[in-house]
Parts: structure tokens; sequence; C-alpha cells
């Protein structure tokens, strides 16, 4: 077992993954230096959450404006019942740091919104986006794209999840927008609370973006860029979609017509 510059707490801590040739000692120090910011502290940020600090991811960010209420519960695992009420990003972090006291959490109370993304977006390694709004996935997949940020963004919705990296720093990498150029219009497609959501579903979508995020730091195995994962509860399918960067698209295609931030009817 390679044990460069760990303390004994943390070789016992992370053993499991320091044994991985993948991983090793080495790997372990990566995710301790990482820097991931959660869009969304609700059912995909609590799976997503409490693994992340499990496995040392170094400092977490989390951002979300909501409270907690007892029809979170039936998924969002990372809030207990006697946090029904306060903020979700005090019981997050609370979550968070007795799994781990070593993980560095920084929260913020507030909604992605154009005059503070790029503010807090600037300051993380990876964004993992588990928003419920279009308004917001739009914003975020524009600031990464931007800055140069790699996105693992996740959605769940009735029986189905789906999941996908953006690595748009990377020439041939596709953008949110390269699948979906608009949002749909107000009232197509039903919210959670509306169209209702399997919660085991939460968690196991919310999984697979905290596995792909630490991939990613990791730089190990096949990256989920240019595809989208579409996992169907029900029909216990689980399908890989080649998407590819469209010279069309608005945003990061051959003559973009978004070339800033600013205010947007997309991110409504």
């Amino acid at each position: 077992m390679n044990n460069i510059d760990f303390t004994e707490e943390e070789i016992q801590r992370y053993a499991r993954h320091i044994t991985l040739p993948q991983v090793g000692g080495v790997g372990q120090k990566k995710l301790m230096k990482a820097k991931v910011l959660i869009i969304g502290a609700g059912g995909l940020g609590s799976p997503l959450l409490l693994y992340l600090a499990a496995a040392g991811v170094g400092t977490i960010g989390i951002i979300d404006d909501d409270i907690v209420e007892l029809s979170n519960l039936q998924r969002q695992i990372i809030h207990k019942n006697k946090n029904i009420g306060i903020d979700k990003t005090k019981s997050a972090k609370e979550s968070i740091l007795s799994i781990n006291p070593n993980v560095k959490v920084i929260t913020y109370k507030e909604r992605l919104n154009i005059k503070n993304a790029e503010k807090i977006i600037k300051n993380f390694d990876i964004i993992a986006d588990g928003s419920d709004n279009f308004g917001t996935r739009f914003l975020t997949n524009d600031v990464c794209y931007f800055l140069k940020k790699t996105l693992v963004s996740a959605a769940i919705l009735r029986f189905e999840g789906q999941i996908s990296t953006f690595s748009t720093y990377k020439k041939e990498s596709p953008c949110y927008r390269c699948l979906w150029p608009n949002p749909p219009t107000a009232g197509a497609v039903a919210t959670c609370g509306e169209a209702g959501v399997f919660g085991a579903l939460a968690g196991s979508i919310g999984s697979l973006q905290a596995i792909e995020v630490l991939k990613e730091i990791l730089q190990i195995g096949e990256s989920l860029n240019n595809n989208l994962l579409i996992f169907d509860t029900l029909a216990a399918e689980v399908r890989k979609v080649k998407i590819s960067k469209d010279i069309n698209c608005k945003l990061c295609g051959s003559n973009p017509t978004i070339l800033n931030i600013k205010e947007n009817k997309d991110y409504k």
C-alpha cells in the first residue's frame, strides 16, 4: 500500500481506494486536493455529496436556496427528519461532516443566477449539476463552457434518469445545448412535484454522478463525454447513446450567438 504523506487515520479511512491500482496513493491525493461544486442538495445531490465526502474529495461546494421539507425525505437521503425546516445547505453540511470531518464544505444558500454563477463556479475544478429546472441547467452549461470547467449533468423524472459529462474545453466535446438547444416551453415538461419521481432512482443516478466525478478527477476509465447514459428502471434497461458536437450550436458551434453570460430567457 502506498502511504505517501498520509496520516494513519487517512490510511485506514481510504485503504480500499489506495489498494486499487487505478487509484493508489497518488490518486487519493488527487481526490483530497480536488474542488467540486454540487448544484442542488436534493435527490441527486444527496448520494452525490455523501459519496464524494466518503471518497475524500478535499473541498465540496453546495449551492441551494431551499429548506428541508417532509416530502423531500422520500429520496433526499442526506437530510434527516430532525432537519425539516432548516436550510438544505446546512443540513447537507452536517451529514457530510458526520461521515468525513476532514472535508472542507463551502455552502451557498442562494440560487445560481447570472450575477453569482461565474463568481462561484470559477473556484471549483468540476461542476456536478443536480438541479431540478432547465434555467439552472442552461446557465450552468454556459458558464462551464466559458470557464472551461468539466460539467457532470444529470436529471430524473418518474422512473427514468439520465447522465452525461460535458468536457467542453476539449475541441470535439459537445455541450448541453448540443443535445437540447433551447429549454422546453413552459408546461411542456412536468416537474417532479407534478409527475412524481421514484425515490431509489435518485440514489442510482446520483451515485453514477459521483462515479463520473471521481473518474474525471482521477482521469481513469471511459468518460461519459460524448455519451448520454439513460436508465429506465421499469424496463430494467440502460442505454448509452452517442452524442456529437453540433456545429450549429449557438454556444459552442462554428458561429455562436451566445458570447457571454447576460440576461437570457433560457436562464429563467
